[in-house]
This record gives structure tokens, sequence and C-alpha cells, in this order.
């Protein structure tokens, strides 16, 4: 079932009937060449690539609930490719390059809107920050542009340019960078991965993976034992705990971070707007509603809702840079569980043990990453080598010291990035 223009239509006069399941609902086999444990984003990206780049379609993928219910469905939807530092930006250089083809790839409208960020910056030091930032992602070959005060102005009028501690002076803008539907994401790369024969298997817990002499060998889950050539990690902020299945320990703790959205208003944010001393990022959906988050919770949790302070602190801060918004009501709030390494950037390795791989550690940058990392994990799972683009994302730099990324300049901290 592909889907047009033409389609839309035929069925909308012939009653939605010919409509037909997005993707199959399989039992589990006894045995695959690749076991995929977690059905989000990742892992679902991961499973496509699999099988239309590499052709291993004998894959399965599990997910303890519903495909998508974790946090591929709980961001902001931010897409953006403006990292600084080596290893950070050339993935996701990678990654909004694939974003910028993916509905065509999928044939699905995954709701891709390039209304370009604007990262605001508020004093001498951080214009300076930003104009080396600006510099390193063209020199990555991606776009950036720096703004003055007025230059935003005219682009965001709404803004608060005078607040007295945090006056605005300009911003840094990449155009290509903006939003996409998380939902449709997950939705598009499922349906594309079962039309290549993939099993995506909901309500299918892991509960244990079984490994025989350094090698893994299979999971153990809800509905059963099945075995594996290979298994590969895609379980996000319950990476910790799934790896421990294994006995390894990663460098991760799990938080919190909530996200917020308003009623539907009118049109008022063409772009992304980043605050950044209130670390703010706020944009309007769709439907009208403002979406916006800040600061992790700081404090490590498995709970999928976040604590009352971090509520007034995002509010206040919201407030401060769009004061239209103050009587907007809120309509809703979630929690995503970020699984954070100590210097904020991601793992796409191979694990200690031959057959187990990697894909964790995503801190702020899960979503954004969704079709670079399915795309380079599969890579490494077909061909037992790094992608280009994920090169220094190893494993081994927390025991070494050596290609630590410090995206934010935070330091070793986990629940500083």
């Amino acid at each position: 079932m592909r889907f047009s223009g033409w389609r839309v239509l035929k069925e909308g006069l012939t009653g939605n009937k010919g409509w037909a399941p997005h993707w199959r609902d399989p039992e589990p086999k006894r045995e695959y060449d690749v076991v995929i444990i977690g059905g989000g984003g990742h892992g679902l990206a991961t499973a496509y690539y699999l099988a239309a780049e590499h052709g291993i379609t004998n894959v399965a993928v599990l997910e303890k609930g519903y495909l998508g219910g974790g946090n591929v469905g709980r961001n902001t939807t931010i897409v953006r490719a403006n990292y600084y530092l080596p290893g950070n930006s050339e993935f996701y250089s990678h990654s909004l390059k694939l974003w910028e083809s993916l509905e065509q790839e999928l044939n699905y409208n995954a709701m891709m809107s390039q209304r370009g960020i604007i990262n605001l910056f508020h004093n001498d030091g951080q214009r300076d920050a930003a104009v080396r930032r600006g510099n390193a992602i063209v020199n990555q070959g991606d776009d950036a542009e720096l703004l003055d005060r007025e230059a935003v102005r005219r682009l965001a009028p709404f803004l608060n340019f005078d607040n007295n501690r945090f006056p605005i002076m300009g911003g840094l803008m990449q155009r290509r960078a903006g939003t996409a539907r998380h939902d449709a994401v997950a939705w598009g790369f499922a349906r594309g991965a079962d039309m290549r024969g993939v099993d995506l298997i909901q309500n299918c817990e892991v509960t244990g993976i079984d490994v025989e002499n350094g090698k893994v060998t299979g999971v153990q889950t809800a509905r059963g034992p099945i075995k594996a050539k290979k298994v590969a990690l895609a379980a996000a902020g319950r990476s910790s705990q799934v790896a421990a299945m294994a006995g390894l320990t990663l460098p991760i703790e799990s938080h919190v971070l909530q996200a917020f959205v308003s009623e539907g208003l009118k049109p008022l944010i063409d772009h992304v707007i980043t605050f950044a001393e209130g670390h703010l990022y706020i944009s309007q959906s769709d439907k009208g509603g403002l979406v916006f988050g800040s600061y992790l919770d700081f404090y490590a949790s498995y709970a999928a809702r976040g604590n009352l302070p971090m509520v007034e602190h995002t509010m206040e801060t919201c407030v401060a840079m769009v004061p239209a918004v103050s009587k907007a009501r809120l309509l809703r709030s979630w929690g995503g569980i970020m699984d954070m390494t100590p210097d904020g950037s991601p793992i796409i390795d191979h694990s200690p043990i031959e057959g187990l791989y990697l894909n964790c550690g995503w801190c702020y940058g899960g979503f954004k990453a969704t079709p670079g990392s399915g795309n380079v994990y599969a890579h490494l799972i077909a061909t037992d080598r790094p992608h280009g683009a994920a090169e220094k994302l190893k494993l081994d730099r927390f025991c070494s010291g050596v290609g630590l990324m410090d995206e934010e300049g935070t330091g070793a901290q986990h629940n500083l990035h």
C-alpha cells in the first residue's frame, strides 16, 4: 500500500474502506539473525536500514509495550545539525541529510518542517561562542548564519529583547533545521521495516540476555526464548537496565526531561527558538500548541514524569523570553527518560561481548538523531565496522579519556549535559 494524494482522494470518496494495517502483528520465531531490543525510533530505524541497505531481513524488533511508546513520542520534535565538536558534528550532519529525504524514501508523511532554528545569545562571550560554532558548522558542510539583534527582531518580533538580565544581542540560525512529527517518524520506519519482512513484536519484554563463552546467543522474553546471532540494544533510558542483563555496566545515568504543550494558539512562532541563559527551546506545532522544554530534572529516575520546581523554572523562562504567552493555558506535560553519558554524547559501538551491540547515551539528541542513528547502527551490525559518521562514538573513550566530546563544556557530570 502506497500513499499518494490520489489514494487519499479515492479513499475519502469511497468510505476509507481500502486502507490496510501499517504493519503485521506476528508471533516471534524461535531464531533470528538479528534481534533489536527496543521498538522506538532508533530500534525501528535500525531494522529498516538493515533490510533496506544491507538486505538483512530475518530481524525482530522486540518492544515491551507498543511501538513508539517511549522517548520517540516524548520529546519536543526538534531536528537540527548545529553541533560543534568533531564526532558529533559529522554524525548530526549525516542525520540531517537523511531527514531531508526521509518522507520520499519511506513514502510516509513525517510532517518534516524545515522552519529553521535560532539560538539566541545574550552577551559578548556567547556571541563569540556562536561565531566559533557557526564557523565549525559551515566547515562541516552545513548551513549557519550569524544574526545581529535587528535581524532576529525581524524574524521574531515577539521576543523580549530588553530583558534586564538577558538582553538579546543576536542569534545563530540554521535554516535547514526544524521539526518533524515524532509519532509519524516511528510509524514510517515501522511500516518500512515491516514491508521488507522485519518482525515487529509488541508486548514482548526482554527479561534476559543469553551469553555463552563471551558470545551472545539469544534473549529471554515474556513470550519465550529467542535465539539470535546478533543482539542490538536500542532501549534509550532503559539501556543500563538492559545491558545489566548481560552483565555490563554502562557509563550512563537516567534522568527525566520534561516537555510541555500549550493550548492551541493563532500562528505566533515561525521557527524553533532557544534561549541560552534559561536553556529553553520552543516552537509552535501545526495544531497551534506551543511545544517547549528546558533542563533535566537534576536527579536520576526512571519515572516518566517530573518535579514541580522544574515546571516552575520552565514557565518562568518561557515568559521571560516570550511575554505574550503568559496568559496561555498549559494543556499537558510529559517526561522522557534520558540516558545521559558523562560527556553528553552518544555511544554506537560493539560491546565487550561478541555479537552484542550498543546504541545509547543520546542525552538531549535522541530524536534528531533517529535516521542517522538507525543508518550507522545498521552499518555497524551488518559489517562489524563503524560507519564513517560514527567513528568517534566509541565506548572506550570513557576508559581512556581520549576523544571525549563535552559539547556543552560542563564537565564529566551526567546531569549537567
